[in-house]
């Protein structure tokens, strides 16, 4: 395929949200149960002011410059260390066992065997946070599974009760459905949501999604699809590349006509289970993570003062509701 005949740009432009009745139910008990928590093992910005640790997971399907990229930026830019696991390996688990141990002796003033901290984790569908729960449990206190898991996003819909991972000092965690936010505004974001698996295929459109993976591929000039699917050139029409694909996996219709459909999901689970290689979607150059978390230092700023107007909407509000009360009531004694 000659390079200059690959887009240069994905183009699309449906938004694809997905926040069910569970999840706003979740969010609403996450928020609630935080005051109990010292540490929040996280996914996804929700911790507020508590102690966090941020978890990468999944890392050996990312791409091998990943961890350390993310890793500096996040250090440099935010002081904000983070972990990178793979949880069905309990790769670097221990880490966060020593973290959360670390954490339980510094903020209590009891003896090590009384001491007990209340840790959650929280972040999207599909991350594997339970996976990770159930690796911190093996690993802490040597026991079985205990939350659980799945291909499907959605396994765990509530906020669980909770479950002991460590025994000296005592760390308990808490489970919690995995929810996304209300409104993804960027469709092409919506997209690599949906091709990681945070979002239910049924949702999105699956050819749309194999032809961003697609994209994606020929983007890094990895062409192994090629030899993977018997296919005698690359190709950057989804056109040509679906039809292939369904021909090797003989995904076929009544007829002898190609299931597209079937090939599309056939591609995407494949790249899920990192049959296709190791991948990260976003840009990790050293100036796209800058400019990342620059905006969303800005964008976290431009929230609290935006809720701090409200609040004080709301009191002017109030009190001028007040204010025309008590001139009614004033009226009626005249």
């Amino acid at each position: 395929m000659n390079p200059l005949n690959v887009r240069r740009a994905f183009v699309y432009d449906k938004i694809i949200n997905w926040f069910p009745g569970h999840m706003a139910k979740g969010l609403r008990l996450i928020t609630e149960k935080l005051n109990a928590v010292q540490v929040v093992i996280e996914f996804e910005p929700i911790a507020q002011k508590k102690d966090r640790l941020i978890v990468y997971n999944k890392s050996d399907l990312a791409h091998p410059d990943t961890e350390a990229a993310i890793t500096k930026a996040f250090r440099e830019h935010k002081g904000q260390d983070v972990v990178f696991t793979s949880a069905d390996n309990d790769v670097n688990v221990k880490g966060i066992i020593k973290y959360l141990a670390k954490k339980a002796k510094v903020s209590g003033t009891a003896s090590e065997k009384e001491l007990t901290t209340m840790v959650m984790v929280v972040g999207m569908p599909n991350v594997g946070k339970s996976s990770l729960i159930n690796s911190l449990r093996r690993i802490g206190v040597k026991k079985g599974k205990a939350a659980p898991t799945g291909a499907i996003p959605g396994i765990t819909r509530t906020v669980a009760g909770t479950i002991k991972v460590l025994d000296s000092p005592k760390v308990y965690l808490i489970d919690t459905p995995g929810v996304m936010i209300p409104h993804i505004p960027d469709p092409v974001s919506a997209i690599k949501v949906a091709l990681t698996g945070a979002i239910s295929d049924h949702l999105s459109d699956e050819e749309v999604i194999a032809d961003y993976l697609l994209f994606q591929l020929n983007q890094a000039q990895d062409y192994n699809y090629v030899k993977l699917y018997n296919i005698q050139e690359p190709t950057d029409d989804i056109k040509i590349f679906l039809p292939q694909v369904a021909k090797y996996i003989g995904a076929l219709k009544k007829g002898g006509e190609y299931n597209l459909p079937a090939a599309a999901q056939f591609l995407v689970k494949q790249y899920r289970l990192g049959k296709l290689g190791r991948f990260t979607l976003d840009d990790i150059r050293p100036e796209a993570l800058e400019e990342f978390l620059t905006k969303e230092a800005e964008d976290t700023v431009s929230r609290r003062q935006q809720k701090k107007a409200d609040k004080i909407e709301d009191r002017r509000i109030k009190r001028q509701i007040q204010q025309r009360k008590w001139e009614e009531r004033e009226k009626a004694k005249l």
